[in-house]
């Protein structure tokens, strides 16, 4: 269902008892709301919350931006590590402005936001910037964007900013594929079949790598958000996998030592995804920190 949030058009999943505690769930980098598995999203229904999945703008079945053109990500990358201003066509700010404007068209005051990896950066924006509208937060693989933080190495920049042979949704899909082998959990392979089959239902859904570009240039430009952590006062829960190798769990410990009464999950063998194995863990971890 596509709404209008913050004036523009902002693809939606809406389940769960309208009466029961809102969940906005906050995917990340060029992903699409069906990121969140549908398994875990049932749990969380299951638990009597009301489950909100967006595509992020620019992404998926939201607004796209394509009038914008599509930026340098070499120039901004060069500009970040000479520690220089970067512009991006839209900031992280714009996409958390986004979020409040799900709320607000859906009538929700307050909820338990959960964002991950690029998520988790527009959700400290929104925890930082609108309290009121956050009951609970739950940060998964993000980052404050310190620069003293570690960075992911050399082979997984690279698979990061790659491209597929071609635009043929396997082709695609045999890209993400590579990609995953990369940053998934190295404790909790998945399945193979079932992993093509969601690739693929989620590339015949929307493919949409300028927007993505757009994105990274935003979290390029979005720099060291720990001025921002003092700020958020929501009760705090960080998730993150010892075996990321894109978002260093440093990160997590950072967020954790940054963020009032943060809580950590800190779990052996995941990486940068969401395994089905570790989803009633997370699931467990929302819920227990929108009890807080």
């Amino acid at each position: 269902m596509r709404i209008v949030a913050n004036g523009i058009g902002i693809e939606i999943d809406d389940q769960g008892p309208p009466g029961g505690e809102p969940v906005l769930l906050i995917m990340g980098l060029g992903m699409q709301l069906v990121a969140w598995p549908e398994e875990m999203v049932q749990a969380l229904v299951a638990h009597g919350f009301r489950v909100i999945r967006l595509d992020n703008r620019d992404i998926g079945l939201s607004q796209h931006f394509d009038h914008l053109g599509v930026p340098s990500i070499a120039a901004g990358a060069v500009r970040h590590t000479l520690g220089l201003a970067v512009a991006s066509p839209y900031s992280l700010a714009d996409m958390a402005q986004d979020a409040v404007g799900v709320l607000d068209a859906l009538g929700i005051a307050q909820a338990h936001v959960c964002g991950a990896s690029m998520g988790g950066m527009i959700a400290q924006h929104l925890a930082a910037k609108h309290p009121q509208r956050v009951k609970s937060l739950v940060l998964m693989m993000t980052t404050s964007g310190a620069r003293h933080l570690p960075q992911p190495n050399w082979r997984v920049r690279g698979v990061l900013l790659s491209r597929p042979a071609s635009a043929a949704p396997m082709a695609v899909v045999q890209h993400l594929e590579a990609l995953l082998r990369v940053i998934g959990s190295p404790g909790y392979p998945p399945d193979p079949e079932r992993q093509r089959a969601r690739l693929l239902a989620t590339v015949q859904r929307s493919w949409h790598p300028t927007g993505t570009a757009r994105q990274l240039l935003a979290v390029v430009a979005d720099g060291d958000r720990s001025a921002l952590l003092p700020q958020i006062s929501a009760p705090t829960r960080v998730i993150h996998g010892l075996a990321d190798p894109l978002v260093r769990v440093e990160a997590g410990r950072d967020l954790v030592q940054r963020i009032r009464g943060a809580q950590g999950d800190f779990v052996p063998g995941m990486g940068h995804d969401l395994p089905l194995a570790l989803l009633p863990r997370f699931v467990d971890g929302i819920a227990e920190n929108a009890a807080r």
